[in-house]
């Protein structure tokens, strides 16, 4: 009965994402998908559609300092600051003819920019799925109501823990009642406000102090009455000698150990990467990069400051970019601790 349930909320959440289809996105998704497939398997590039899905940088500001994280490190080498919200609005118009998902998220804290909601309502006035990732910090009563009424319809919320001492393990600085509070805000305004969105997701970021606690998350989960349960691998940057944070379960690793007692990447790294074809990461200056696994912006393929996304997704510099993915993706930098394409299921009801 329970998977019955997991599954009629996740076809609401399928369907919901169907609804802002019209033809032209499905003219524009075909020939993205059909671009790929060919680029694939002859290795020549195929110049895809516009971008399906983009994610937008809110802002590198964040609360907590999770380790493995630049925004918890403070390690940036690019500069911080706040998404601008005219910038945010000339690009969805610009966009909102192809683009099917949103994502608020990149680095940082969606809920520190205090237009954030505001820019949620504009893409979803504009039939655009939205999405964003937070931890949970600043969900009061009034800021859940507020996300409700926006329109959002996904909110990935982080808990990587259901004891204190776990959950700041990982998220330093952090504190677990006021997540779980944060969602029971969310899960009562849904219900007073009789809306399906935003679908609910309890993200689990399993880690070696926490990976004993997967189950009681599943009933934490449960109890609260999120949509849904995901447990998530964590990625580690410097992995080779292992780390403290690699579960002992290989199942929740990215990363196996070689023949060397070394730890090395699971993914095989195959010349390909649908994200190349389908989307891309805005930075918030407007700086367009191939996607979340840059965090720093080391690969610049263009300016939203300066130049259209048409005008940037089909320039020169992402076109090399694209040839790189099917010539030797191995050797691109920020693919060499890459999870695309690496085959782990891990979402649960």
């Amino acid at each position: 009965m329970q998977a019955f349930f997991k599954t009629v909320r996740q076809l609401q959440d399928h369907i919901n994402l169907l609804s802002k289809l019209d033809a032209k996105k499905l003219r524009n998704a075909y020939q993205v998908w059909k671009s790929y497939r060919q680029s694939r398997k002859t290795g020549v590039l195929v110049q895809p559609g516009l971008p399906l899905s983009v994610a937008f940088e809110p802002t590198t500001s964040c609360n907590l300092r999770c380790p493995e994280c630049p925004s918890g490190l403070r390690s940036f080498t690019r500069p911080t600051g706040m998404l601008d919200q005219r910038l945010f609005e000339e690009s969805i118009d610009q966009m909102k003819s192809h683009l099917i998902y949103l994502t608020f998220y990149f680095q940082g804290e969606p809920y520190l920019h205090t237009r954030f909601l505001d820019m949620v309502r504009y893409a979803s006035d504009r039939k655009i799925y939205t999405a964003t990732s937070t931890n949970a910090h600043y969900l009061d009563d009034k800021k859940a109501e507020a996300t409700v009424r926006a329109g959002l319809d996904r909110l990935v919320i982080s808990i990587d823990g259901t004891t204190q001492e776990s959950y700041e393990n990982y998220r330093v600085g952090g504190t677990l009642t006021k997540v779980l509070e944060g969602t029971r805000n969310m899960v009562k305004w849904k219900r007073e406000l009789k809306s399906k969105t935003p679908h609910l997701i309890f993200q689990f970021l399993v880690v070696k102090p926490n990976e004993h606690q997967i189950d009681d998350a599943k009933r934490l989960a449960k109890e609260i009455g999120v949509n849904e349960i995901q447990f998530k691998t964590a990625q580690i940057y410097d992995y080779e000698n292992g780390s403290d944070l690699i579960p002992e379960n290989s199942k929740y690793a990215r990363y196996r150990k070689n023949l060397l007692g070394k730890f090395e990447l699971k993914n095989p790294l195959h010349n390909e990467c649908w994200k190349m074809w389908q989307g891309c990461v805005v930075t918030w200056d407007g700086r367009v990069v191939p996607c979340c696994f840059d965090k720093d912006a080391k690969h610049q393929l263009g300016d939203l400051t300066q130049d259209s996304m048409k005008k940037i997704w089909t320039g020169h510099k992402y076109v090399n970019f694209r040839k790189s993915i099917l010539q030797s993706r191995s050797n691109i930098d920020i693919c060499q601790n890459c999870s695309e394409g690496l085959k782990i299921s891990l979402t649960d009801g």
